[in-house]
């Protein structure tokens, strides 16, 4: 698709700009909540042009005094569909992806370029903005944290990024993300709780909680289906899943991408030991047997163990073959893998962010794609649209 397509295709849908340090990592994350249909990551609201090498030279000349010019913030621009999503939805994945109490800085980024904003397309979206940022300030009160610095006013001026900056950890999956969250959740944000028995117990400390690799790109960054609880500690991380209150098991190694290993602790205790099987050993349920062949309510259907959406119930349809089966899919959702098993060349689905297998893919679907997304419903999670 080119960027004349893309464009025309996003001006359908409203937007907000968000600012929450490097946009490497807070693209992906915004990428990552239902309802969003696109993200750019760009400059906004500067006094001077805007480019990476400029903004950043302009930063160093605020720090030595040689002028009072406001640089632009690294944003992302968000796209979502408000028939999937709201705006305060929207934001509560910003508050809950960074630390808004930072002032000029996120994590080991500092500088002004660098300040959490709220850039609102509309002045009928600036309310909705100021009263996202009251609601978190209570939780965050609660929490012992100090008053959002976070700037919040109309878009004055937006500027794309460079095309390297574009999906930059999608491109590169072990690149620098640099968010950090305060582990606190927006108190309206509707989680969904499919193990309402289980909690996962993080063990540590907390700057250890805001700095370590696997809490990042794991733990704050998937929607889990299941509750999180921070316990500060002087061990070294360490997870323990608790059922109903009670200790069940204890993790502690290895934290290193792709975490299949933790993936794979954490499936034998929330999953049958057919989910298990399909999962983990490349499985396949038998036809017309399996959960959500006839489900047609509007939702979204999500991986297990991290709750992050796969498909959506609008590409959902009959195939006639035993199995939920879908003609499209939430972009990065999935990868392909080649299967030369059974004495067959297929190519099987899995999913980005948990590797478990999911199904295969052929292309014998109906239009638009002409795919047919083949899944087994038992790795899969049905959020119905509220």
């Amino acid at each position: 698709m080119n960027q004349q397509t893309k464009m025309s295709q996003n001006a359908n849908y409203p937007f907000v700009v968000l600012g929450m340090g490097c946009f490497w990592g807070a693209e992906k994350r915004m990428l990552s909540l239902a309802g969003v249909v696109d993200v750019e990551s760009g400059y906004a609201n500067g006094e001077i042009d805007a480019s990476y090498e400029a903004i950043l030279a302009h930063e160093r000349k605020r720090r030595m005094g040689l002028s009072e010019l406001k640089n632009h913030v690294e944003v992302v621009k968000v796209w979502f569909d408000p028939a999937k999503t709201t705006l305060e939805q929207v934001l509560a994945q910003f508050w809950e992806s960074h630390n808004p109490t930072q002032g000029d800085r996120q994590g080991n980024d500092v500088g002004s370029n660098y300040r959490s904003a709220i850039f609102t397309a509309t002045e009928q979206d600036l309310p909705i903005a100021e009263a996202s940022r009251k609601t978190y300030q209570q939780a965050l009160d609660t929490a012992g944290f100090s008053q959002i610095t976070t700037d919040i006013t109309l878009l004055m001026s937006y500027t794309p990024a460079e095309t390297y900056h574009q999906r930059y950890l999608q491109k590169n999956p072990n690149g620098y993300c640099g968010l950090g969250g305060t582990g606190v959740a927006y108190p309206s944000s509707q989680a969904f709780r499919p193990y309402p028995e289980w909690t996962l117990v993080i063990y540590g400390q907390q700057t250890a909680f805001a700095e370590d690799q696997f809490c990042n790109e794991v733990l704050k960054h998937y929607p889990l289906p299941f509750e999180l609880r921070w316990q500060e500690s002087a061990s070294p991380l360490t997870l323990q899943l608790e059922q109903k209150g009670r200790p069940s098991a204890e993790f502690a190694d290895p934290f290193s991408p792709p975490y299949t290993e933790f993936w794979r602790w954490l499936g034998h205790y929330l999953l049958t030991e057919e989910q298990h099987y399909i999962a983990f050993s490349q499985g396949t349920e038998r036809p017309f047997c399996g959960p959500y062949l006839t489900e047609k309510r509007r939702g979204w259907f999500l991986d297990p163990l991290s709750g992050v959406p796969l498909f959506h119930s609008d590409t959902k349809f009959d195939s006639g073959t035993g199995w939920p089966s879908f003609f499209d899919v939430v972009a990065d959702a999935v990868t392909l893998v080649k299967d030369r098993s059974h004495g067959m060349i297929r190519t099987e689905v899995r999913s980005a962010s948990t590797g478990i297998h999911l199904g295969h893919v052929f292309e014998d679907g109906p239009a638009p794609t002409h795919l047919r997304y083949c899944i087994n419903g038992q790795v899969l999670l049905f959020k119905h649209d509220v």
